[in-house]
């Protein structure tokens, strides 16, 4: 199942979709479907170019948790899930190599000054199809070392290969009490899902989104339509991963959203 739906997600991209519809259209271009296909494909991509499309898909769930202006005295535990390493490049080159979701690193490390008794958790093994290979976790560590985080300061989950075993395999580490107040790192796009995964198996987390990759000004949107095109499909990422999870019963809500016990935690003295 994680192969399939590793498959899939990638052959239901947007990018994926438009290139696979020009693609048929132009192998049955003699016909009306193809013709058909290959327009599709055409107003498809000039959408993307002209409007700012993956604005509008990616801005809902980077605005879905709102920063913490006050963040609490103390906290249990921080948490940060993997993403921010490219470990099959990183196991190619030798060193680790750090991915778009760099925010997610430094803001753990950030976290991890602003509390020093409390317990740090990097979760991320390996997203590749083929397993084995290669392994954030062992990146991340090197990564974080060299970045002034002690080895033995870290308890590094290196098995998980999706946000649902983020999850589940930490928790199986820790254990947390239901009364302790653990920070949740991750990318501000990505919160909703991991936080629903994580309030279903009973571990209330809160929330501290970094790594935003919309914007309030439409009009200074970036005219690359790679980039924006790579915007989507991550936005698309997130929506059907947000409806697999839901239809699995991985998560508490289709679109989990801000809680008042969540919140609450962001003013705690404890």
């Amino acid at each position: 199942m994680f192969t399939i739906g590793k498959i899939l997600t990638i052959a239901l991209s947007p990018t994926a979709l438009l290139v696979e519809a020009l693609l048929l259209g132009l192998l049955f271009r003699a016909t009306r479907a193809g013709r058909a296909l290959v327009w599709a494909a055409a107003i498809g991509f000039g959408a993307c170019l002209l409007f700012p499309v993956e604005q509008w898909a990616v801005r809902p769930l980077d605005d879905r948790f709102p920063q913490i202006v006050d963040p609490p005295a103390h906290v249990n535990g921080v948490i940060v899930l993997g993403g921010s390493i490219d470990d099959v490049l990183s196991q190619d080159r030798g060193t680790p190599i750090i991915a778009n979701a760099a925010n997610r690193l430094t803001a753990f490390v950030a976290l991890s000054r602003r509390y020093p008794d409390a317990k740090l958790i990097f979760t991320g093994g390996s997203g590749d199809i083929k397993q084995g290979v290669s392994n954030e976790a062992k990146w991340a560590r090197m990564a974080l070392n060299e970045l002034g985080l002690p080895p033995d300061r870290v308890i590094y989950e290196d098995r998980s290969r999706t946000t649902r075993e983020n999850a589940t395999d930490s928790y199986a580490l820790v254990h947390p009490k239901p009364d302790e107040v653990w920070v949740l790192i991750t990318s501000a796009s990505h919160m909703p899902r991991s936080v629903g995964v994580f309030r279903k198996i009973g571990w209330n987390v809160l929330p501290w989104p970094v790594g935003y990759v919309s914007r309030e000004r439409l009009s200074a949107w970036p005219l690359s339509l790679g980039g924006r095109l790579a915007t989507l499909d991550w936005a698309a990422h997130e929506w059907i991963g947000l409806t697999d999870y839901r239809l699995r019963g991985w998560t508490d809500a289709w679109f989990p959203g801000p809680k008042s016990a969540v919140l609450s935690a962001s003013t705690s003295t404890k």
